[in-house]
This record gives structure tokens, C-alpha cells and sequence, in this order.
């Protein structure tokens, strides 16, 4: 078919009639925006795939994109830009500089490609940047600089490149810098501790940084968490100056090619070698490899000699007194160990007449003894302590709808036993259920400050932390009423249940929701809740779950309800079985129960009856590490004289790949390789030996809230 010349040319004339007019139309449609819109729809049109319809009401029919997702504005200027987790695929438009009253980007995990284009910086008011876990690539521009009020600048999980610029020291203000899971090269630049001092998050690791650590990196003293310096190729000497970051500080020099001997310096103090794993040239304490010359890191002057027989006398005089103070101690704990073991028989031939009058009923009737006992109460309150003045359930919080009576006709089954006490399921004629928590008998004398504590502890709401609804007081009964937890706990979910067969082992998804969950948990007894409590007891089996597998805290300040209430004294027990292994004259011996809980408890717990927060995050770190390992402590113990911890330790010294530490249903999840490793790094920082270098749950929950996968 031909086409004549004059035809080509009619349909030329008539593309470009209708070019024209399209184009005529889109600057019409325009011109209402103003500059701001127009610079936004700059941004858009580099967005390639906007899968949730994030961008879908940027157009141009209103006179500012106020009111346009993801944009807040002040005085119908654009101050903020947040699209985060919107599989945003694309690239930055240099646009967005233009944007003279921007203050805030947030772009994180999204499909972001290219480079950071310079004129972004043109919006000198800018003071975070937020595109983590993003494609992005190529160099930070030397323009970082001009951005005078920055404060918080997070590039990590992208994939940039290059040196980290001298120009970012001029960004005086920043406070957060996040740049760890990237490929930046060469080393720290000059003057990166004195110009950045204002910081407070500082994380580099997983780059290819070399060179040394620079000796000003003391002066950061508002730095606070975890100084991030791992998987690097940082080498030289440790400077002593990171000695003077704040004591509270965790430096984590992990695999670098750093040398010497270890600064016995401020922070750097009491550190345990967690810290330090994967530099094989570094010497000293609290390394197990000492340096060549055999001097400590700070040298000879910190042990001096003794010289002259005088001195020689005085050194055998304590030595002598010592061994006396010993003696009397090894006397006296004798005598209390066996007025404690008196005790226990007496407790212990109680609770066998109580369980053999238990066995005597089936499971549906075994609140029958609790109700005649509370039936009997109402004769014997008359002759009881004028202190005892509850017959009656109390309920704590306005939900509860349910009495006494309702309570004991309900269904019961046991849920479990423990030395404090029974727990029943128990189901009311409406469907409801609960768990109801025995404590036992006697403490009549002790009713007003139960109730002080027992209101204390029903005030404290959160949901990871099971609701206590209501309690029962008598003289021969004592009753917490909670809410019932249907998934059981975290010890069955890890290691299945007796006879349970097919058994399936939780995903890392789930498992990271639940590290989450506690840690949510803890962090609010530590920080927000009315006395800033310490639960002193973690363990898998008080972590319950929930219908969507989500965690709940249980048994918190029960130890001290159940030693009001004239129970067993638990932490006196606990304490006495944990030193028995240094005091074989004992008779008194550790029940696999009690070797599987103190495998929970911090170091510190044999010093002191009175918990901290910081055993709660020991606990919390050995939580940690049997779901990334999926061993059981007590398997571990009968098979190796090693606990957890421990074992974790002997695998880093050895240098044992991941896969030999990781569950095995982990081990089928190489996606998540990044992520378990980031939780067994929180996990060996909340296990340290010395309390004070264990970061607090607060620094945990910000973590592990960084980490994106769960449910």
C-alpha cells in the first residue's frame, strides 16, 4: 500500500494537533499547583510502580498538595514526606530540594533505586533523612554537609559505596547515624569523634571501614545503647579514648582486624569477651589469650609489687584473717542451711497430704477442697487475726462480672503445680474462662499488706503482661484470678509438649514477634509502670501465648504475693540450691526444676535476695538465645556442665559456623540469617557477667523494633 506525500504530512499535522492540545491541557491542569505541588509531581513521575496506591490523590486539582497522602504541611508549606513500607519502586528526584521548608523524609523499606541526588540537600532546613532498606547506591554527596540542622540521618540496609565524607562532621546537630549493611569503604574520617559529639545512635557495622578507630572517638559522651563498630575491617590498636564513652555505652567491636591489648580503660572495663570476638590479633582481659609480653592493657602500674619483709608480714596477716572470716562464714552457712532444710521437710510432708487429698477427686472437682475451705472460712473468720478481713472475692479492675459462688460451681482442670501452688483452668457457666492461682495456707497475720500489693500489681496493664482480675484472702486461702492464656507457654512452644506428636517448630517470624512481645513487656514493668517493677523470675514457662502466638508475661510479683501470703520463701531456696555446687557439705539437694530455673538467673542473683532490672535482662538474653538455638538448658546441662550461655561462648571462641548454633528450622531460613544475627548480638549483650554492661530493656525494645520481619 502507498502512502503519498501529502497524506504523510496530514497525519504528521494531526500528531502534532493532538500533542498540542494534550500538552495544553496537562500545563492548564498545572498551572493551578504551586511550586511545591509541582515539585512533588516531579517525585511521583520517577516512581515506577506504587503497588498500594500511595501516590494515587497527587494530582493537580487543588491549589497546594496539603492535602495529598503522605504529606504534612504547616502554614500550607510542605514540611514532612513520609511513605514507609509502600513498595515504593522508583528513584529520588532532586526535585524534592526544592521544597524550601522540608523537614522530615521518611522513605525506609520501600524499592528505591540510583543514587542521592545532590539537590536533595538544596532543602537546608532538612533534619532527618529516613531510607533504610531501600536499593539505593553510589556515594553520600559532599552537599551532606550544608544540612545544618540534620539530626537524624539513617542509610543502612541500602547498598551505598565509598567513603564516609568529611562533610558530614559539618552536620554539628546529628544524633542519630545509622549506616550499618552497606559498602562503605576506606577509613573514619579526621576529627569524626569531636565533630559528631552531639550523637546519641552511632551504627556502622556490616561496611568494609578500615583504618583505625579514631582517637577522639571519646568525646561522643551522649552516646547511648550500642556504639555499633562490628563486622568491619577496623585495625590497629583499640584507642583508649573509647574507654571514655558513657559507662552505659555497649561497644561492640566484633570481628575487625583490630590488634594489642585490650584497654582496661572507663567503659571498656568489665567487658566480657562478647564484645571483642572475631579479632584474633587482640590479647588480654577479658580475652582468654594473653599478650605476648604478658603485661596487662594499662601496664604494670596497675598491679605494683611488694617489696620488704614488712610488706610480706602484712600480706600474711590478711591472708590469715581471711581464712578465719571464711571459716565463720562456712559455720554459719551450715547452721542456716540446716535450719532451712527443717523447714523445707516441714513444707515438703504438707504438700504431700495435700496431693494426696488432691489425687482423691477427679480433675472437674478439684476446687472441691478449695470450696470447702472457703465455705469454712466464714465459721472460723470470727476467731481469726483482727488483721484478716476479706471473705469475699475482690475484683480489680470493672470488668469483672463474676463472684464467689460462680467461681467455685465452674469446671476446673489442672493447669499445672509448682512449689507456689496449683493453677486451674476454670471455666464459668457463660463461657468465660480464667486461670485461678492457689497460694496456699496460713499468713494470717499479713492481710493489709497483701492487699497493698496485690491492688499494686492489678494496676499494671499492658498486653504482654496477663491482667490479674481479681483475688480471694482468707486465713486458710488465697486465690489470684487472671486472665486464661489459651497456647500455652513458650517452653512448650519451643521444645513441644510431652507425648506431643507431630511436634512443628515456630518460624523466625514468629519467633521474632515473641522476642518483641517480651521485650515490649518488660520495658514497660522497667520504665512506665507505677513503681518501675522487676519481675526477678523470666523464664519460657511464665511467657504464655496467645490466640495469634503474641507473648504475655505471667507470674509477675508473684514471688513476693506467695511469700506474703506464708509460702515457701522462694528466693531463699533458689539461692541456697544455686550455691550448693560451691558448698558440697549440703544435703539438701536441686531438683530439675530448680537446675532448669537457675539457668535463668543472672550471676548476680547467688549476691543479693533483692532483684534488679538488670537480672530481668540477663533472663531475657537467655530467653534469647534457646529460641534462636532451640536447645533445652537442662539437656544442655546434663550433657555438657555447660548452660546456655556458656555454651554460646565456647561456640564463638571456636569459631563455629552460625548453622551449628541455630535451631534447625532456622537453619531452613537463610533469608532471615541478617536478623538472627542482629538478636544474638542483643542476646550476648543482655548476658554479660557484669550487670552494669547489660543494656536496659529500653535499649533492647528499640532494637529488635528496628527489625521489620514478624506477624
Amino acid at each position: 500500500m502507498e502512502v503519498s506525500v501529502s497524506d504523510s504530512c496530514e497525519r504528521c499535522h494531526l500528531w502534532g494537533m493532538l500533542m498540542f492540545l494534550m500538552f495544553s491541557v496537562l500545563v492548564v491542569d498545572v498551572v493551578g499547583l504551586n511550586e511545591e505541588g509541582v515539585a512533588l509531581l516531579s517525585f511521583k513521575a520517577s516512581i515506577t510502580e506504587d503497588p498500594n496506591g500511595s501516590l494515587a490523590n497527587w494530582d493537580s486539582s487543588k491549589q497546594n498538595p496539603c492535602s495529598w497522602n503522605g504529606i504534612t504541611c504547616k502554614e500550607s508549606r510542605v514540611v514532612s514526606i513520609s511513605f514507609p513500607k509502600e513498595g515504593l519502586l522508583g528513584s529520588l528526584s532532586s526535585a524534592l530540594g526544592s521544597l524550601a521548608s522540608l523537614r522530615h523524609v521518611n522513605l525506609r523499606n520501600n524499592r528505591l533505586l540510583g543514587s542521592l541526588p545532590p539537590g536533595l540537600f538544596q532543602a537546608k532546613g532538612l533534619q532527618s533523612l529516613v531510607l533504610y532498606d531501600n536499593s539505593l547506591s553510589g556515594f553520600i554527596p559532599q552537599e551532606i554537609g550544608t544540612l545544618p540542622y540534620l539530626q537524624v540521618l539513617d542509610l543502612s540496609q541500602n547498598s551505598f559505596s565509598g567513603s564516609i565524607p568529611y562533610a558530614l562532621i559539618q552536620c554539628k546537630r546529628l544524633k542519630t547515624l545509622v549506616l550499618s549493611h552497606n559498602n562503605f569503604t576506606s577509613s573514619l574520617p579526621i576529627g569524626f569523634g569531636k565533630g559528631l559529639n552531639a550523637l546519641e545512635t552511632l551504627d556502622l557495622s556490616y561496611n568494609r571501614l578500615n583504618g583505625s578507630i579514631p582517637g577522639d572517638i571519646g568525646n561522643m559522651s551522649k552516646l547511648k545503647g550500642t556504639a555499633d563498630f562490628s563486622h568491619n575491617l577496623f585495625s590497629s590498636l583499640i584507642p583508649q579514648s573509647l574507654g571514655d564513652l558513657p559507662e552505659k555505652v555497649y561497644i561492640d567491636l566484633t570481628y575487625n582486624n583490630l590488634s594489642g591489648p585490650i584497654p582496661q580503660h572507663g567503659a571498656l572495663v568489665n567487658r566480657g569477651p562478647t564484645a571483642f570476638i572475631g579479632n584474633p590479633l587482640l590479647c588480654g582481659p577479658p580475652l582468654k589469650n594473653p599478650c605476648s609480653d604478658g603485661v596487662p592493657a594499662d601496664g604494670p602500674a596497675m598491679f605494683p609489687t611488694i617489696e620488704g619483709s614488712e610488706n610480706e608480714g602484712r600480706s600474711n596477716k590478711r591472708i590469715s584473717m581471711s581464712r578465719g572470716v571464711v571459716v565463720a562464714i562456712v559455720l554459719c552457712d551450715l547452721v542456716g542451711i540446716g535450719l532451712i532444710a527443717l523447714v523445707f521437710l516441714y513444707c515438703y510432708r504438707r504438700a504431700v497430704a495435700m496431693r494426696v487429698k488432691e489425687a482423691n477427686g477427679s480433675n472437674h472437682k478439684d476446687l472441691k477442697v478449695m470450696k470447702e475451705c472457703l465455705c469454712c472460712m466464714n465459721e472460723e473468720s470470727e476467731t481469726a487475726s483482727e488483721n484478716v478481713e476479706q471473705n469475699d472475692l475482690v475484683p480489680l479492675d470493672r470488668h469483672v462480672k463474676f463472684n464467689l459462688d460462680e467461681l467455685l460451681k465452674a469446671s476446673a482442670f489442672v493447669l499445672g503445680k509448682s512449689e507456689i501452688g496449683i493453677v486451674y483452668k476454670v471455666v464459668l457457666d457463660n463461657g468465660l474462662m480464667l486461670a485461678v492461682r492457689r497460694l496456699g495456707e496460713g499468713g494470717s497475720q499479713r492481710f493489709k499488706e497483701f492487699q497493698t500489693e496485690v491492688e499494686a500489681v492489678g494496676k499494671v496493664r499492658h498486653p504482654n503482661i496477663v491482667t490479674l482480675r481479681a483475688y480471694y484472702w482468707s486465713v486458710e486461702e488465697k486465690l489470684l484470678i487472671y486472665d486464661f492464656i489459651p497456647n500455652g507457654n513458650l517452653s512448650s512452644a519451643i521444645h513441644g509438649r510431652m507425648g506431643q506428636s507431630p511436634f512443628s517448630p515456630m518460624s523466625w517470624a514468629v519467633r521474632l514477634k515473641i522476642m518483641k512481645g517480651i521485650a515490649r513487656g518488660l520495658c514497660f514493668l522497667h520504665e512506665f509502670s507505677p513503681k518501675k517493677y522487676v519481675h526477678g523470675d523470666l523464664k519460657p514457662n511464665n511467657i504464655l501465648l496467645g490466640p495469634n502466638m503474641e507473648a504475655h508475661i505471667s507470674d509477675f510479683g508473684l514471688a513476693h504475693l506467695a511469700n506474703i501470703a506464708g509460702g515457701s520463701p522462694i528466693l531463699h531456696s533458689r539461692r541456697m540450691a544455686a550455691e550448693k555446687p560451691q558448698n558440697q557439705s549440703s544435703d539438701v539437694a536441686v531438683s530439675p526444676v530448680m537446675k532448669i530455673e537457675l539457668c535463668y538467673q543472672a550471676p548476680e542473683a547467688l549476691k543479693t535476695l533483692k532483684p534488679s532490672q538488670k537480672w530481668d535482662v540477663y533472663s531475657y538474653g537467655v530467653i534469647l538465645l534457646e529460641l534462636i538455638s532451640g536447645r533445652s538448658p537442662a539437656a544442655l546441662l546434663d550433657s555438657s556442665d555447660l548452660d546456655l550461655v556458656q555454651w554460646f561462648q565456647f561456640c564463638i571462641e571456636a569459631k563455629k559456623p552460625l548453622t551449628d548454633v541455630l535451631d534447625l528450622a532456622l537453619a531452613r531460613e537463610p533469608e532471615s540469617e541478617d536478623e538472627i544475627i542482629a538478636v544474638l548480638k542483643t542476646a550476648l549483650a543482655c548476658v554479660q557477667y557484669v550487670p552494669e554492661s547489660r543494656p536496659s530493656m529500653r535499649q533492647v525494645t528499640d532494637t529488635l523494633e528496628r527489625l521489620v520481619t514478624g506477624l
